[in-house]
């Protein structure tokens, strides 16, 4: 155990971000000198509140299955490299789940019962970024190689981690990726100022010394097709995320001005990051609504500001939570409370229990607004509110209500496999698609989920190839398919 009385001694603490103002003007992170650093004053202190419980649940919280009060009690006694040792037989890549996971270990933490719960994902990334710093985080490459070839499709958090552990297996892995550079939406979707990209190029080159080839600009299913993998390679892994947007079909969808998230914020992250992208979608001076109340909504509300909107409003058709926890979702199960993101933080307005009516145009085709009404839960549906309707002005209109599931022409229709009820590629135990040789992690197969369920099914992935591969794996296995932990 760390400090014995540290949860009495101490109270929860996470690292103060930099002042609004000064941080709407730039890209970098939040966090003054990255957080990691920002956290460095603090972070022994909130390590030594855990308790390191008999039954400790944020094990049971964690897909990974991070081994929490260990590297938190090594954290305490500031004996990092058997701490970051600790929390890389888990995660191989803390230093993003630790800046984008929502910490469903905290909501776990025993602690939590009646006290605020330890500042888990903060001890994680304090970990990850002091292993860099300290030069910890080395290329970790196969003593021999099996002869066996593996193809992921998809440079995502789940196909990262699938090619990683492979690779380091002893296969020789290629990582295929449709973009120009690799990463998936960890370079194109997620803004800077939530992870600087630095990052994400840090384990790539690790990965490329380990030996894993990165093919960028590559399009499965066109410029290489599926059969062509299969004949090349002796394993192929699908990780191409669930990309399909959700869309709103309501009178005046056609008007230009109205588009989907991953539309709006691919373009931002690429000039952010000194790119020219031509007819780029802005928010500079226009009022913006964005229709959706989660991550990537508050992506795109973080991304408005700092391209100069003149407001934002962002919507949701659900009642706003509490911020206390639901007598319905005791502990430790994932609480739905009103979370307030740093792109909160900085301003716009959040409108809950609305849904919109119909877009309206102006005499060139373009949004102008949108009509909405106030609607609540009656009986399970939701019933509009009569005498609310009102217009809302908007020249940006962002869709960001989730993802429906993979792509389906192209790479899923020349492999022939199989959809579930959901849209995603069904598959077994053995995350095995019903075309044998074809593995599925990720959202590709679970549906839209979070970047530690992706890296989690990626490192279940690969040990399930590697069995298929040499008859027996030594390779972890954090999860199965459907094993749904605690998460809501």
């Amino acid at each position: 155990m760390a400090d014995p009385k540290g949860f009495l001694k101490h109270g929860r603490e996470v690292a103060a971000r930099r002042p609004v103002d000064e941080r709407v003007a730039d890209w970098q992170e939040v966090y003054p000198g990255g957080l990691g650093r920002a956290l460095l004053p603090i972070i022994t202190e909130q390590a030594g509140r855990c308790m390191d419980c008999g039954i400790p649940f944020c094990h049971q919280g964690c897909p990974l299955g991070n081994i929490i009060p260990e590297w938190n009690d090594l954290v305490w006694r500031e004996d990092w490299e058997a701490a970051s040792d600790r929390l890389h037989a888990t995660n191989n890549f803390p230093e993003f789940t630790g800046r984008l996971c929502p910490a469903p270990c905290e909501t776990a933490c025993v602690l939590g019962i009646n006290q605020d719960p330890v500042t888990i994902k903060n001890v994680e990334v304090a970990i990850a970024d002091r292993a860099v710093e300290l030069g910890l985080v080395r290329p970790q490459p196969p003593e021999w190689l099996t002869g066996r070839t593996v193809a992921v499709v998809g440079s995502g958090p789940a196909g990262l981690a699938a090619a990683q552990q492979l690779t380091r297996a002893g296969h020789t892995v290629a990582v295929y990726e449709r973009a120009d550079r690799p990463g998936g939406l960890l370079r194109y979707g997620i803004p800077e100022f939530k992870m600087e990209k630095q990052h994400l190029d840090r384990r790539l080159d690790q990965m490329r010394r380990e030996g894993t080839v990165f093919r960028s600009g590559v399009a499965v299913g066109s410029d290489v097709t599926g059969p062509e993998l299969q004949e090349r390679f002796d394993a192929v892994v699908l990780a191409v995320g669930s990309t399909v947007g959700r869309d709103l079909p309501i009178p005046g969808r056609e008007l230009d001005g109205i588009h989907q998230a991953m539309e709006f914020l691919p373009q931002a992250n690429r000039v952010a990051l000194g790119e020219q992208v031509q007819d780029q979608i802005v928010a500079t001076g226009k009022h913006v609504v964005i229709i959706g109340g989660g991550d990537t909504g508050a992506d795109c509300l973080g991304t408005s500001h700092r391209q100069g909107a003149a407001s934002v409003t962002q919507l949701e058709i659900m009642p706003q939570p509490g911020d206390e926890r639901p007598s319905g979702q005791p502990w430790p199960t994932y609480p739905m409370v009103l979370r307030v993101s740093s792109a909160h933080e900085e301003g716009g307005e959040r409108l809950y229990s609305v849904s919109t009516h119909e877009f309206l145009g102006d005499d060139e085709g373009r949004v102008r607004a949108l009509r909405l009404v106030d609607v609540e839960l009656r009986e399970g549906r939701f019933a509009e509110v009569e005498g609310t309707e009102r217009e809302l002005p908007a020249q940006l209109v962002l869709l960001a209500m989730g993802f429906t599931g993979p792509e389906r022409d192209g790479l899923l229709d020349q492999l022939g496999v199989e959809l579930d009820q959901r849209g995603a590629v069904a598959r077994d135990d053995s995350y095995m698609s019903a075309v044998p040789g074809v593995f599925v992690a990720g959202d590709a197969g679970r549906g839209q989920s979070l970047i530690v369920w992706a890296i989690a099914e990626g490192r279940a992935a690969a040990a399930a190839v590697d069995r298929y591969l040499t008859g027996a794996t030594t390779l972890p296995v954090p999860i199965a398919p459907t094993d749904r932990s605690l998460m809501v």
